[in-house]
Protein backbone atom coordinates (compact mmCIF):
# COMPACT_ATOMS: atom_id res chain seq x y z
CA UNK A 1 0.00 0.00 0.00
CA UNK A 2 1.30 3.42 -1.03
CA UNK A 3 1.39 5.92 1.82
CA UNK A 4 2.45 9.53 1.96
CA UNK A 5 5.75 8.39 3.52
CA UNK A 6 6.62 5.73 0.91
CA UNK A 7 5.67 7.74 -2.20
CA UNK A 8 8.71 10.07 -1.99
CA UNK A 9 11.01 7.05 -1.47
CA UNK A 10 9.63 5.26 -4.50
CA UNK A 11 10.00 8.43 -6.58
CA UNK A 12 13.64 8.81 -5.43
CA UNK A 13 14.42 5.16 -6.28
CA UNK A 14 12.77 5.53 -9.71
CA UNK A 15 14.80 8.69 -10.40
CA UNK A 16 18.03 6.93 -9.38
CA UNK A 17 17.29 3.91 -11.60
CA UNK A 18 16.46 6.20 -14.55
CA UNK A 19 19.66 8.20 -13.98
CA UNK A 20 21.79 5.05 -13.92
CA UNK A 21 20.13 3.88 -17.13
CA UNK A 22 20.78 7.22 -18.81
CA UNK A 23 24.44 7.27 -17.73
CA UNK A 24 24.91 3.71 -18.97
CA UNK A 25 23.39 4.60 -22.35
CA UNK A 26 25.57 7.71 -22.66
CA UNK A 27 28.68 5.76 -21.68
CA UNK A 28 28.06 3.12 -24.32
CA UNK A 29 27.50 5.81 -26.97
CA UNK A 30 31.04 7.21 -26.51
CA UNK A 31 33.39 4.91 -28.36
CA UNK A 32 37.09 5.50 -28.61
CA UNK A 33 37.85 7.19 -31.94
CA UNK A 34 39.94 5.17 -34.32
CA UNK A 35 43.29 6.70 -35.21
CA UNK A 36 43.59 7.95 -38.77
CA UNK A 37 44.97 5.28 -41.09
CA UNK A 38 46.71 6.14 -44.33
CA UNK A 39 46.86 2.55 -45.64
CA UNK A 40 44.20 3.20 -48.29
CA UNK A 41 45.93 6.35 -49.58
CA UNK A 42 48.20 6.45 -52.63
CA UNK A 43 51.83 5.79 -51.67
CA UNK A 44 52.93 9.20 -53.00
CA UNK A 45 51.00 11.06 -50.31
CA UNK A 46 51.67 8.77 -47.34
CA UNK A 47 53.64 10.33 -44.50
CA UNK A 48 56.96 8.53 -43.88
CA UNK A 49 57.27 6.12 -40.96
CA UNK A 50 58.27 7.66 -37.65
CA UNK A 51 55.40 10.17 -37.52
CA UNK A 52 52.11 10.24 -35.63
CA UNK A 53 48.85 12.10 -36.13
CA UNK A 54 48.83 15.26 -34.03
CA UNK A 55 45.61 16.89 -35.21
CA UNK A 56 42.70 16.00 -37.50
CA UNK A 57 40.56 18.74 -39.01
CA UNK A 58 37.83 19.09 -41.60
CA UNK A 59 38.21 22.14 -43.82
CA UNK A 60 35.26 23.56 -45.68
CA UNK A 61 35.05 26.75 -47.65
CA UNK A 62 35.90 28.29 -50.99
CA UNK A 63 38.60 28.09 -53.61
CA UNK A 64 39.05 31.06 -55.93
CA UNK A 65 40.10 30.69 -59.57
CA UNK A 66 40.97 33.42 -62.06
CA UNK A 67 40.75 33.31 -65.85
CA UNK A 68 44.34 33.92 -67.05
CA UNK A 69 46.62 33.35 -70.03
CA UNK A 70 47.66 29.72 -70.34
CA UNK A 71 51.39 29.26 -69.72
CA UNK A 72 53.37 28.66 -72.92
CA UNK A 73 50.21 28.83 -75.06
CA UNK A 74 49.79 32.32 -76.58
CA UNK A 75 46.16 33.35 -77.10
CA UNK A 76 44.78 30.56 -74.88
CA UNK A 77 43.29 31.00 -71.43
CA UNK A 78 42.47 28.75 -68.48
CA UNK A 79 41.14 28.87 -64.92
CA UNK A 80 44.12 29.25 -62.56
CA UNK A 81 44.05 28.44 -58.85
CA UNK A 82 44.29 31.68 -56.81
CA UNK A 83 43.79 30.50 -53.23
CA UNK A 84 41.65 28.88 -50.54
CA UNK A 85 39.54 30.35 -47.75
CA UNK A 86 38.24 27.68 -45.40
CA UNK A 87 37.22 27.09 -41.80
CA UNK A 88 38.91 24.20 -39.98
CA UNK A 89 36.81 22.17 -37.54
CA UNK A 90 37.72 19.28 -35.29
CA UNK A 91 35.94 15.91 -35.55
CA UNK A 92 33.30 17.14 -33.07
CA UNK A 93 32.43 20.09 -35.35
CA UNK A 94 34.07 22.82 -33.24
CA UNK A 95 35.87 25.56 -35.19
CA UNK A 96 39.60 25.24 -34.44
CA UNK A 97 41.23 27.35 -37.14
CA UNK A 98 41.45 28.60 -40.72
CA UNK A 99 43.14 27.68 -43.98
CA UNK A 100 43.80 30.51 -46.43
CA UNK A 101 46.27 31.83 -48.96
CA UNK A 102 48.37 32.62 -50.79
CA UNK A 103 50.66 31.49 -49.48
CA UNK A 104 48.80 28.41 -48.25
CA UNK A 105 48.54 29.00 -44.49
CA UNK A 106 47.01 26.88 -41.75
CA UNK A 107 46.23 28.92 -38.62
CA UNK A 108 44.94 27.48 -35.34
CA UNK A 109 42.66 29.47 -33.04
CA UNK A 110 45.49 29.43 -30.48
CA UNK A 111 47.50 31.74 -32.78
CA UNK A 112 50.01 29.21 -34.10
CA UNK A 113 50.26 29.05 -37.88
CA UNK A 114 52.38 27.56 -40.60
CA UNK A 115 52.96 27.44 -44.33
CA UNK A 116 54.19 24.43 -46.27
CA UNK A 117 55.81 23.17 -49.47
CA UNK A 118 54.03 20.65 -51.66
CA UNK A 119 55.75 17.27 -51.87
CA UNK A 120 53.20 15.20 -53.84
CA UNK A 121 49.67 15.01 -55.23
CA UNK A 122 47.57 12.07 -56.43
CA UNK A 123 44.13 11.86 -58.09
CA UNK A 124 41.23 11.61 -55.65
CA UNK A 125 38.29 11.29 -58.02
CA UNK A 126 36.47 13.22 -60.73
CA UNK A 127 35.38 16.70 -59.68
CA UNK A 128 37.58 16.72 -56.57
CA UNK A 129 40.87 18.40 -55.79
CA UNK A 130 43.74 15.89 -55.68
CA UNK A 131 45.10 14.28 -52.55
CA UNK A 132 48.08 16.28 -51.34
CA UNK A 133 51.09 15.85 -49.08
CA UNK A 134 53.00 18.94 -47.93
CA UNK A 135 56.12 19.43 -45.82
CA UNK A 136 55.42 21.99 -43.11
CA UNK A 137 57.70 24.95 -42.56
CA UNK A 138 58.44 25.74 -38.90
CA UNK A 139 55.34 27.05 -37.13
CA UNK A 140 55.01 30.67 -36.08
CA UNK A 141 53.76 31.38 -32.57
CA UNK A 142 53.14 28.70 -29.99
CA UNK A 143 50.33 26.19 -29.90
CA UNK A 144 48.86 23.20 -31.73
CA UNK A 145 50.87 23.62 -34.94
CA UNK A 146 54.32 23.75 -33.32
CA UNK A 147 56.30 20.66 -34.33
CA UNK A 148 54.03 19.70 -37.26
CA UNK A 149 56.18 18.18 -40.02
CA UNK A 150 53.63 17.12 -42.65
CA UNK A 151 50.02 17.81 -43.62
CA UNK A 152 47.86 15.53 -45.74
CA UNK A 153 44.78 16.67 -47.66
CA UNK A 154 42.37 13.74 -47.92
CA UNK A 155 38.61 12.94 -48.07
CA UNK A 156 38.06 15.52 -50.79
CA UNK A 157 34.76 16.86 -52.09
CA UNK A 158 34.73 19.41 -54.92
CA UNK A 159 37.07 22.35 -55.36
CA UNK A 160 38.10 21.96 -59.00
CA UNK A 161 37.93 24.77 -61.55
CA UNK A 162 34.47 25.11 -63.09
CA UNK A 163 34.03 23.06 -66.25
CA UNK A 164 30.69 24.71 -67.06
CA UNK A 165 31.94 28.30 -66.94
CA UNK A 166 33.91 29.55 -69.94
CA UNK A 167 37.38 31.04 -69.58
CA UNK A 168 38.10 32.79 -72.86
CA UNK A 169 40.27 35.81 -73.70
CA UNK A 170 37.10 37.91 -73.24
CA UNK A 171 36.78 36.69 -69.61
CA UNK A 172 40.46 37.21 -68.75
CA UNK A 173 40.83 38.62 -65.24
CA UNK A 174 37.42 37.38 -64.05
CA UNK A 175 37.34 35.31 -60.89
CA UNK A 176 35.05 32.51 -59.82
CA UNK A 177 34.63 30.76 -56.48
CA UNK A 178 33.87 27.07 -55.95
CA UNK A 179 33.10 25.26 -52.72
CA UNK A 180 35.09 22.35 -51.36
CA UNK A 181 35.68 20.19 -48.32
CA UNK A 182 38.75 18.22 -47.26
CA UNK A 183 40.25 16.61 -44.21
CA UNK A 184 43.62 18.05 -43.19
CA UNK A 185 45.67 15.58 -41.17
CA UNK A 186 48.60 17.12 -39.28
CA UNK A 187 51.58 14.88 -38.46
CA UNK A 188 54.49 15.25 -36.02
CA UNK A 189 57.61 13.14 -35.58
CA UNK A 190 57.38 10.48 -32.84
Amino acid sequence: MLTSRTAPRIAAIATAVASIGLLTACGSMHKKEMAFSQTSLPAAIQVPAGHKVAWETVGSGDITYECRDKANAPGQTEWVFVGPDAVLKDRAGKTVGRYYGPPATWEANDGSKLTATQLAVAPSGAGNLPYQLVKANPAMGSGALVGVSHIQRVALKGGVAPADKPCTPAQKGQKTVVQYQADYIFWKPM
